[in-house]
């Protein structure tokens, strides 16, 4: 239709003033020439009027028909129905706002309107934190440590103190020794932050990691006699481990035991290497505490051996794979756990399914544990401080007031932020509320770090065996702000309507993402 007035109106377009005689005169043969190419024009009108309808009609028969990469996620250039001219854009889903070009799509729109620039420049002023010394490789924020004096730290380790600075709690030792490490006493104590081995403390600092234990280390010949070994040295703690110990040999489990308690064999030997000829190690830790799973579990698994675990309750959070661990959850288990150990060691069969994980690789959820040990805690720490620093900004009163949406039409696109875990810096991606959907939303992350050419942060950190191909694989995606045993095992969201409900009480919503 605008092409075929654009032809009209050069028909009926008047002579300039100022021509010459001849040339005025001369249109008479210009009009017959005119009148001879009219079925030609009529025609050229028709095809362009067809082919504009048709456009429309591939438009809105979209949704039915796009490929999921068109479907769920558009690059900045193309909005549904954007490069038709329809509509207009509006902040925040609704009138008032900027008047914009109806050529340019909500994505570049909202990507100008939603930009801001923060008060603090990490990069320029890093995050500082005192009373520690502490080194790592890198990290994706500003992020120094040190005792100099005269610059205020954004936090401190050690007792709380008066002021704006937080207090970081950081402890690897059991609550049940430590009654300050647990973390409704550290919050009560006055600790901003807590780190400890509690997933749910603000920055957990685990015993695992890949660069410590090499998990998936060949095993060797299960050589010894005794089916299980020991290494316990504390006779005196506070959970049930020594009975159980007593309990085992009382129910006919040989063990060889190298520590301090109920010794039997010279304790001067490199204890994972000792372990690999044992077909189970008791891994019995002084603390049933949630969490709590120290060097003695993980050199096991490093072994090749099948942890007899006395410990944290939530053991099985930890384990390779299913079936891969035994668990005494009480001292009334030990009769059946004798029972596990006589089968699986008189059953080939059996006891290798209990490592077949040694073969193919753990879990994913295993490998999602693991992998957040790949970012030093004090780098977490400092994107901690600098992701509450913005959150507290974005909150003020005087903080720009972002649309993150945009509507033209009947569509509306919402403009969301993401990041993986261990990453500081958010990319952008869009959502179309004609497929606002958790679907859409893995597959707008998926192709948007794809486009980027993005490496997991975990790619040089796991063995090379288990590093995998270029494609990433996503495993969880969660509101940023949430702990790690909530965005590893508790938080899901109910379906696509939840979704949506986050998406309109959290404007710009962010999310952290795991790739495994």
């Amino acid at each position: 239709m605008g092409l075929a007035k654009n032809l009209r109106g050069s028909r009926t377009e008047a002579p300039q003033e100022g021509l010459p005689v001849s040339a005025v005169s001369g249109g008479a043969a210009a009009k017959t020439k005119w009148t001879n190419l009219m079925p030609l024009v009529v025609a050229l009108v028709v095809v362009a009027e067809i082919a504009f309808l048709g456009r429309l009609d591939m438009a809105k028969n979209a949704e039915m028909v796009d490929t999921l990469a068109d479907f769920f996620y558009r690059s900045p250039a193309v909005v549904e129905g954007d490069d038709l001219g329809l509509g207009t854009v509006a902040g925040g889903g609704g009138g008032g706002g900027n008047r914009n070009s109806e050529s340019e799509s909500c994505e570049k729109w909202l990507e100008r309107e939603d930009a801001v620039t923060y008060s603090r420049d990490f990069a320029k002023e890093p995050v500082f934190v005192s009373g520690a010394d502490q080194e790592w490789k890198s990290c994706s924020v500003g992020c120094k440590f040190g005792f100099s004096g005269d610059k205020k730290p954004d936090a401190a380790f050690g007792l709380p103190q008066p002021g704006e600075t937080a207090s970081v709690l950081r402890s690897m030792e059991s609550a049940q020794y430590y009654a300050e490490n647990n973390l409704a006493m550290a919050r009560r104590r006055g600790y901003d932050i807590v780190m400890t081995t509690s997933l749910s403390s603000d920055v957990p600092v685990g015993y695992f990691s890949w660069a410590e234990y090499d998990i998936m280390a060949p095993m060797k010949p299960k050589t010894e006699a005794a089916l299980a070994a020991a290494f316990i040295s504390n006779c005196g703690a506070r959970n049930f481990r020594l009975q159980a110990l007593e309990a085992l040999e009382k129910s006919n489990i040989k063990i060889d035991s190298y520590g301090g308690c109920h010794r039997n064999r010279d304790g001067r030997v490199d204890k994972v290497e000792a372990l690999k000829h044992y077909k189970f190690s008791l891994a019995f830790e002084n603390s049933n505490e949630e969490d709590y799973v120290t060097e003695k579990f993980f050199q096991s698994l490093v072994a090749g051996t099948i942890p007899v675990v006395v410990g944290a309750p939530n053991i099985q959070d930890f384990a390779p794979s299913p079936g891969s661990i035994i668990h005494i959850k009480e001292i009334e288990d030990v009769e059946s756990v004798a029972k596990s150990m006589r089968y699986l060691a008189e059953n080939p069969e059996a006891y290798n399914q209990s490592l077949r994980w040694k073969y193919e690789g753990p879990s994913d959820s295993f490998k999602a544990l693991v992998d957040m040990a790949a970012v030093h805690s004090s780098c977490r720490l400092c994107i901690h401080l600098a992701t509450v620093s913005r959150e507290k900004e974005e909150n003020s009163p005087g903080f720009k007031k972002r649309p993150c949406k945009c509507t033209r039409g009947p569509k509306t696109v919402y403009h969301i932020y993401v990041r993986e875990r261990g990453r500081f810096e958010m990319e952008s991606i869009y959502l179309r509320s004609s497929n606002l959907t958790l679907e859409a939303l893995k597959f707008a992350v998926v192709s948007k770090f794809t486009s980027l050419n993005h490496v997991p942060i975990w790619k040089t950190e796991r063995p090379e065996i288990l590093r995998g191909g270029n494609d990433l694989k996503l495993h969880k995606i969660y509101p940023v702000g949430l702990t790690q045993r909530q965005a590893l095992y508790t938080f899901s969201f109910k379906g696509d309507a939840d979704f949506r409900s986050h998406l309109e009480s959290h404007p710009c919503a962010k999310f952290e993402v795991i790739f495994v």
